[in-house]
């Protein structure tokens, strides 16, 4: 088949791409598709298909009056009714088919109906089965001194009721800069963390940037990160110990999102005995450094 160009509008994060002249939608697209509808949106999906289905099947029978035993001619809502039996397998057996026309359609409704509840029963164990990250990050970039050091900060909490482990941090920096030729151009950096990898990840804890001679971010200042159009990327890559499988989730930030001389609020309270307590309603609170 003939891929005809199109237009797709793709968001990541704050920023919505238009990918121009890209290749026609392919029927393997479905499936990835459904697997990203919220639970509310597969649910509706659901439904509608399931209702037009029958409404199809009901509106064939309704064509021949005298294909099934017992339904009022011309009935749409008891034609509907036998339908869903007939999807469904149930077979009540007041009403059903009773000359060829009539068994052809419903032949061919079971068929549909044994196709339709294997494709719903499998999207519904993927979906249900598929590990969620469930990782919460801060609304805002910090910038403060710490330890004597210019850092860049970003707070990230699990939010699962269990630990993750293996679990690696990243953080891109990317900016405009200009060239030598003239016009500039996109720079993506990723940044040095104080640590990259944790063996396990229970609650929460703060990914830290050293801002050094080396940084990329050396000399930033609230003026320059606007003018460079600076963005930044946070990711984590974990396993779920449960599954077990990896899981992925990140959050991107613009020049808007960056708190200069501000830190983040402490959300651990020791209570003794090898005991701490997390206070997620303050991982996105900030203070004067």
């Amino acid at each position: 088949m003939k891929n005809v160009p199109r237009t797709v509008s793709l968001r990541a994060g704050q920023i919505e791409f238009v990918k121009l002249n890209v290749e026609s939608w392919h029927w393997r697209d479905a499936y990835q598709w459904l697997l990203a509808l919220t639970w509310p949106q597969f649910s509706l999906l659901v439904a509608g298909v399931y209702i037009f289905l029958n409404a199809l099947f009901a509106t064939l029978y309704i064509l021949d009056h005298n294909c099934v035993a017992n339904m009022p001619a011309g009935s749409f809502a008891h034609a509907f009714f036998f339908s869903v039996q007939t999807l469904a397998t149930v077979g009540y057996g007041n009403m059903y088919p009773i000359d060829f026309y009539g068994n052809v359609v419903s032949t061919i409704e079971i068929m549909c109906g044994v196709f339709l509840f294997a494709v719903i029963t499998g999207l519904i164990f993927v979906r249900f089965s598929r590990p969620v990250a469930n990782i919460v990050f801060s609304r805002s970039v910090v910038i403060a001194i710490m330890n004597g050091r210019p850092t860049l900060m970003v707070r990230i909490g699990n939010l699962h009721l269990r630990s993750m482990v293996e679990a690696e941090f990243r953080i891109l920096f990317n900016r405009d800069e200009q060239l030598s030729e003239g016009g500039d151009f996109r720079f993506f950096y990723n940044l040095k963390l104080q640590f990259d990898r944790l063996a396990t990840f229970p609650a929460a804890l703060t990914l830290r940037h050293v801002i050094d001679e080396n940084s990329p971010l050396f000399g930033a200042t609230p003026e320059s990160i606007e003018r460079d159009r600076v963005t930044l990327i946070a990711s984590v890559v974990g396993i779920d110990p449960v599954i077990p499988a990896a899981v992925q989730t990140h959050q991107d930030y613009t020049w808007r999102d960056f708190h200069f001389g501000e830190r983040f609020v402490e959300i651990y309270t020791d209570h003794g005995e090898g005991k701490l307590s997390v206070d997620y309603a303050k991982l996105h609170d900030t203070e004067p450094a």
